[in-house]
């Protein structure tokens, strides 16, 4: 009886990694070890690690291994590891926050034994030409793109959109959205540091979905209602990656009906994107982001 129930979940096992493998094109399945404690824990890190036809986690409780399969074309190990660490589930590779780790159940907090942060380290390139005969020669080690880099196009994309605004024109609006919603999909997660990983992960889906709407119509007011909450979030994200300038945070608290609304300028002369040249200088400063 005890073989009978054995062979009926190994036969499980074995159907439900062929019905994941037909789900995620491109499948690639590795295991590693991830720390946990209970059932609890399980439910978290495979919740924090799998995106819908993208990537699976199977962790088990007894051995701490997790089965992660995934689609190679759209992600790898170090993003999936990353999103569980930052549900506060260590790997050998990242290290889940403290504060994230210390907000964790009771019976979830497990011995930590993971060293390494979670977040993207600067890495050198090795160069195998030999320079020994090159007597004033000396080498510099070059550095990986940083998230500043990445980032700092969809900065560039959302001022754009904002000043389509200003000029309440939702012909160029609608068309800077699009390119706005290119940078965002060529983000590279792994690439990010720790602490704007965390935000990016928070406020992926609502940017998206706001440039999508901003995108797809030519509506001014409609866009407005969008660019609304899509500066809100970005705010958010500025905040933790900074911008190569000073960008100023402004505010008009005539917008929704006086409730206010609140954009980003590379200017801190006010220039309204939800009034246009109806109410231009409405509006002030309230904060400076450096």
């Amino acid at each position: 009886m005890k073989n009978s129930f054995k062979n009926i979940m190994l036969a499980t096992f074995v159907l439900l990694s062929i019905t994941i493998n037909a789900q995620i094109k491109n499948s690639k399945t590795e295991t590693v070890k991830i720390y946990g404690n209970c059932g609890m824990c399980e439910t978290k890190i495979e919740k924090a690690g799998t995106i819908k036809k993208v990537a699976m986690v199977d962790w088990n409780q007894e051995t701490q291994m997790a089965t992660l399969t995934y689609d190679a074309t759209k992600t790898n190990q170090d993003e999936i590891l990353k999103r569980i660490a930052l549900a506060g589930y260590d790997s050998d590779k990242f290290l889940a926050p403290d504060d994230v780790y210390s907000n964790l159940h009771g019976c979830c907090q497990y011995e930590r034994v993971a060293k390494v942060p979670a977040k993207e380290e600067v890495k050198t390139e090795e160069t195998t030409e030999n320079h020994n005969n090159h007597g004033n020669y000396t080498e510099t080690p070059k550095t990986e793109v940083q998230e500043v880099n990445q980032l700092k196009v969809v900065f560039d994309n959302y001022f754009i959109v904002k000043d389509a605004m200003i000029s309440s024109d939702g012909n160029v609006a609608s068309i800077a959205s699009k390119e706005l919603l290119v940078s965002i999909n060529n983000i590279k997660m792994e690439k990010l540091e720790m602490n704007v990983h965390m935000v990016w992960m928070k406020v992926l889906n609502q940017i998206k979905e706001d440039a999508e709407h901003i995108a797809d119509t030519k509506d001014i007011k409609h866009q407005r209602e969008h660019f609304a909450t899509l500066s809100k979030d970005i705010y958010e994200l500025i905040k933790v990656a900074k911008y190569n300038v000073p960008v100023y945070f402004q505010f008009c608290p005539m917008y929704n009906d006086g409730k206010g609304a609140n954009w980003l300028s590379k200017e801190n002369a006010v220039k309204n994107p939800y009034y246009g040249s109806m109410m231009l200088t409405c509006g002030k400063t309230v904060e400076t982001i450096k």
